[in-house]
């Protein structure tokens, strides 16, 4: 399949991921065969999400959103290999712009493992996310939080992945 150019997209490359006044810009990859999406469980929560973070000063949205994926994954796809989904408003004062990675085998969540680290009140310091799956999505829906699915479950963007994956036999 013939991916468009992420840096194609007219905010993908940007160097300004926050302006002042400007929601804050979260930079985000679903990784997909259309049928499934992997998550990451957050560490001592309920809740699982995708990789995602705030891209670092001077950093466009599709570097920080392949950082993101390195980091809280380990994955490395090309970066030619991403889908632009483009820039949709997520939480009060959040956006997130989305990318896809459909790569041909879907990565065995066993082997996947997060090098983004946060600090508890104890002074333990624990992986942002500390295990992953590979879930239907509408089972992904029911694990995300309520924002994160409402955004995903409105992307015209992800029901044609949806659609593609059933036309190449993959779900």
């Amino acid at each position: 399949m013939t991916k468009p150019d992420p840096s194609s997209h007219p905010e993908a490359n940007s160097t300004t991921a926050q302006r002042p006044a400007a929601p804050v810009v979260s930079s985000g990859v679903l990784v997909t065969d259309g049928a499934r999406l992997l998550l990451g469980h957050a560490t001592r929560s309920p809740r699982w999400d995708i990789p995602k973070g705030v891209a670092l000063p001077g950093e466009g949205f599709a570097e920080a959103a392949l950082r993101e994926l390195r980091e809280e994954t380990g994955l490395v796809p090309p970066r030619n290999a991403l889908i632009t989904l483009g820039r949709h408003p997520y939480l009060r004062g959040k956006d997130i712009f989305l990318f896809a990675w459909m790569p041909e085998t879907l990565p065995d969540p066993a082997t996947l493992r997060c090098t983004s680290t946060f600090i508890t009140r104890e002074g333990t310091i624990l992986p942002e996310l500390d295990r992953f799956a590979l879930v239907p999505w509408d089972e992904a829906m029911t694990r995300i939080g309520a924002s994160l699915a409402r955004l995903l479950g409105s992307l015209a963007s992800v029901a044609n992945l949806r659609k593609k994956a059933r036309e190449d036999g993959r779900s």
